[in-house]
């Protein structure tokens, strides 16, 4: 079987190592991470092997493993460089890269050699994300003619970040987040959903401000974004919203011509995705406020349990891409998915108050659905 390893044993790690969990046939061959007291404390919590150095992990690995790449976001492109040249695939948390000449130079590297180069978020993979899909493509709202995404986390510089503990004690990394910006962190769940099910972005029309300056380590990054979306090969306008300001939202709706396909909670695998058929009622039209709730039927894959405010099998994203590798073919988050969305993720980001319309440059297919959802 294909060997996994992790590079990175900080916050995220944690509910990567809750996930494989439920994938007990799957083990994980070493990690490494820079911080020595860091890597002591997660390979004692969860009794792994821990690699004196990367390039130890990743010189003792048999060729063609799969290497993790859990660290921050600025090290992602050097770290998934090593991990390709040491002649593994890579499977990096997101973003790919900060900028698109790296994440272009990175997938060339990939095919030149052969291997295979992904990026999370895979809750894309998961139960809601497919069965809201599934819904989508057999018609039960009705065409869809618009979309409204919102990944809106509430005020979180006013929460108790500085308490946030992972379950083995690697603290939140509240610096680093806010450096990075809620857009690049928060923006691909639903970016990955949406462009899985109506294929590659065409234009993103988008702003992004810093609405909270005195953020620890922002340094001017934009903590609020809006985009509209147009998708190449038609379908309908998405408008999908990111912040750390606006009062907790995480819902995505599809408005169709009968009704509306709504799911609540993008970071549950299992969020209820619902229908609510539209009706007249003493002359006013509404959808019904309740729903009907969709299920596909039949099993879909291992469930986690919340932690946080996560309900996520992190799994799911490297157990897709080691079958797709023992099976010979590509997985569903490597190679052009994984440029696009990081595109197309940038482009909000980076908009500012002038960049306005700006053409996708990237292209990729639409996602084949997971077998228990077709």
């Amino acid at each position: 079987m294909t060997e996994i390893a992790i590079i990175g044993c900080g916050f995220v790690a944690d509910l990567y190592m809750r996930s494989f969990a439920s994938f007990p046939n799957q083990r994980i061959s070493s990690v490494y991470d820079t911080n020595s007291a860091r890597l002591a404390q997660f390979c004692s919590y969860w009794a792994l092997n821990g690699a004196s150095t990367q390039g130890a992990l990743l010189d003792d690995l048999p060729k063609g493993s799969i290497v993790l790449n859990l660290t921050n976001p600025a090290a992602h492109s050097a770290v998934n460089r090593a991990i390709l040249q040491a002649g593994h695939h890579a499977y990096s948390e997101k973003p790919l890269a900060l900028s698109m000449n790296d994440a272009r130079d990175l997938q060339e590297l990939a095919t030149r050699s052969n291997l295979h180069l992904a990026c999370a978020p895979c809750s894309v993979l998961g139960e809601a994300a497919q069965t809201l899909a599934k819904a989508a493509r057999s018609g039960t709202a009705g065409a869809i003619r618009l979309i409204y995404a919102e990944l809106d986390d509430g005020y979180i510089p006013q929460a108790p970040y500085k308490d946030w503990q992972s379950e083995s004690g690697a603290p939140w990394p509240f610096a680093d987040e806010f450096h990075v910006g809620c857009t690049l962190e928060h923006a691909g769940y639903y970016l990955s959903w949406l462009i899985a099910m109506f294929g590659p972005v065409a234009e993103v029309i988008a702003a992004s401000a810093q609405t909270i300056p005195d953020k620890p380590g922002a340094q001017g990054t934009a903590d609020f974004s809006v985009a509209t979306l147009f998708f190449e090969h038609g379908g309908p306008p998405v408008r999908l919203t990111c912040s750390i300001t606006a009062p907790h939202d995480h819902r995505i709706r599809m408005f169709g011509e009968k009704g509306v396909l709504s799911v609540k909670k993008a970071w549950a695998n299992s969020a209820p995705v619902k229908f609510h058929k539209r009706m007249i009622l003493r002359r006013r039209l509404l959808e019904h406020p309740i729903g009907k709730r969709i299920k596909l039927g039949g099993a879909s894959h291992p469930k986690v349990k919340r932690w946080g405010a996560a309900e996520m099998n992190f799994a799911l994203g490297p157990m897709e891409m080691l079958e797709a590798i023992e099976a010979g073919r590509a997985p569903r988050l490597a190679g052009d998915f994984a440029l696009h969305l990081n595109e197309v993720t940038l482009a909000i980001q980076n908009a500012g108050r002038t960049h306005g319309v700006q053409q996708m440059e990237t292209t990729c297919a639409m996602m084949e659905p997971m077998p228990w959802a077709k």
